[in-house]
């Protein structure tokens, strides 16, 4: 006698996407993937994690915050792979973005390296897309050597990547 599946017990819920790339769930706002901004998606509450669904995907998922006082200001969760296409219209938006904030500190480190000198950003923004074609630790462990030579260019990372 075969098993009925597991029961997948979640609260759907219909949301419709910030034009900041932000849904709102109880006094918190979880980042979506940018190419969603305004535009209607599913939100699926469970009680440690939501996830967010469009079109029969699964978009993303966040853990869930339990933050109910309102004295306290609202809290945000970002992931800043979500906000790529942004950056790559905005360079600039790298630099005080609130997403960027919490990057892996040897993508902070490089950052700080890159953005002393002219056209820094754009180049650091090609650098992060690079995680859109290869395995984010691939790209973060070609970093490190990019680092330690002494080399940190986009040219010199893409190579250690694709090597």
């Amino acid at each position: 006698m075969q098993m009925p599946p597991d029961f997948d017990g979640f609260v759907e819920l219909s949301k419709r996407v910030s034009p900041t790339c932000l849904i709102s769930f109880e006094r918190a706002r979880y980042s979506v993937p940018a190419s969603f901004a305004n535009r209607p998606v599913s939100l699926r509450v469970y009680p440690e994690r939501i996830v967010v669904a469009a079109e029969g995907q699964i978009l993303c998922e966040h853990p869930r915050l339990f933050d109910r006082s309102h004295r306290l200001p609202l809290r945000t969760i970002y992931d800043w792979r979500h906000y790529l296409a942004v950056i790559q219209r905005k360079p600039g938006a790298l630099r005080n973005g609130a997403p960027f904030a919490e990057l892996p500190p040897t993508f902070r480190q490089l950052q700080e390296l890159l953005m002393r000198r002219p056209g820094g950003d754009r180049e650091m923004v090609d650098v992060l897309a690079l995680v859109l074609h290869h395995d984010e630790q691939v790209v973060l462990t070609a970093v490190e050597p990019a680092l330690q030579a002494g080399v940190p260019t986009k040219t010199h990372v893409l190579n250690i990547c694709i090597a």
